[in-house]
């Protein structure tokens, strides 16, 4: 078995495909197959990149910014990218080609693409106008140059079957999993990071995403905000993730809610930060509209801490029994289940354990294992 991955989703700090890109490197590496090479632009090499810290504020310089949503210069990275990409890919038709972010260049060999989630299909509102066209245009090319699709989870697969036509048996659902640094954590080995935010352990709930449309943030705030006073003084919600778009009012939302005391939107957090947030928080809440999978709900289980979260999409086939669920639009309920969620500390404890157990069901292991074994299927 002789395999190539794309690796251009790998940028630092990791987040979402990022990290199912370098941990599938990584696996790949360590499985001891006849070749394992790694496309990074249009070079082929066989280390991934070393991981580093990076602000993420400082990545993207303005001109590239420009050229994202100027339509010439898209339509030129569009024509030249793919061409580059097969001229490096030539002669190595023996190898499984796999795009793990939604793309695929031209290959004479079998590839493998991974799509995570149709959202810029059936919620394009919620990403920016130039992304939606990018991402749909180039997706009907993937579906075109594959051989067969892996999906984050089965939800994903029968949409994905549904919405494009393609037969089931050619589409591989593939479960992603978390870093080992998501773990259940001590007050003592919490308190500098969480001193250096301004919170104490186990007295704030937490909510994680980029500040969107397809987060329902909205839908929290307004819930966490008719929670009775003495709740929301004692455990206030902590929201953490990139500025986001489409989003002017909820950010004015989120300036009130602060400026009355029971909100603290830190932005982004650190790779180095992140874990230990979120094994001090007393309850996680992710209110989701449609996800691929859902990946923060899975490190919260993997922390210990107990989770509520909209029955959208992916979430019940990631969380199983071990999360309080609610409809995405339902405040009421919302606002029910984070009342039990910070008082009921039976229904804590017993959120914690069945939130453990179900996270250690998943693993980088079992996601390349049965990446190998879709690269094998194609490769007959």
């Amino acid at each position: 078995m002789r395999a190539i991955l794309s690796i251009d989703p790998i940028k630092f700090p990791l987040t979402g495909i990022g990290r199912y890109t370098y941990e599938l490197g990584k696996g790949l590496q360590a499985a001891h197959l006849d070749d394992v090479q790694f496309l990074r632009g249009y070079r082929l090499q066989r280390d991934l990149p070393v991981v580093q810290a990076v602000d993420p504020m400082a990545r993207q310089p303005r001109w590239k910014k420009w050229a994202q949503k100027n339509p010439l210069a898209v339509g030129l990275y569009r024509t030249l990218n793919p061409l580059l990409k097969a001229q490096a890919l030539r002669g190595m038709a023996d190898h499984v080609f796999h795009g793990p972010n939604y793309y695929l260049p031209p290959f004479d060999g079998p590839s493998i693409v991974t799509i995570h989630d149709l959202s810029a299909y059936l919620w394009s509102e919620s990403h920016p106008p130039e992304r939606v066209r990018y991402m749909q245009a180039e997706i009907e090319l993937s579906l075109k140059r594959a051989a067969a699709l892996i999906t984050d989870t089965d939800y994903t697969r029968h949409e994905v079957a549904r919405f494009f036509g393609w037969p089931l048996e050619k589409i591989f659902p593939i479960h992603l999993a978390c870093s080992p640094h998501f773990h259940p954590r001590a007050a003592d080995e919490s308190a500098s990071v969480l001193r250096a935010f301004g919170l104490t352990y186990k007295n704030y709930a937490l909510a994680l995403g980029t500040i969107e449309p397809r987060k329902n943030i909205a839908t929290l705030l307004a819930a966490y905000e008719r929670l009775p006073d003495h709740l929301r003084k004692h455990y206030p919600l902590v929201l953490a993730g990139y500025t986001g778009w489409e989003n002017a009012n909820l950010h004015q939302t989120i300036q009130r809610a602060q400026q009355a005391g029971w909100l603290h939107y830190l932005g982004f957090v650190s790779d180095e930060d992140l874990p230990t947030l979120l094994a001090g928080a007393r309850l996680f809440a992710f209110p989701s509209l449609y996800e691929g999978f859902g990946l923060p709900v899975l490190e919260a289980m993997a922390s210990g801490v107990p989770v509520i979260a909209s029955s959208a999409s992916t979430l019940p086939e990631v969380a199983g029994d071990a999360a309080l669920f609610h409809d995405s639009h339902d405040g009421d309920t919302l606002r029910d289940h984070l009342i039990k969620g910070l008082e009921d500390e039976i229904w804590q404890k017993d959120a914690s354990e069945r939130g453990l157990r179900r996270a250690a069901q998943f693993s980088w292991d079992r996601c390349t294992d049965e990446t190998i074994a879709a690269y094998r299927q194609i490769s007959r």
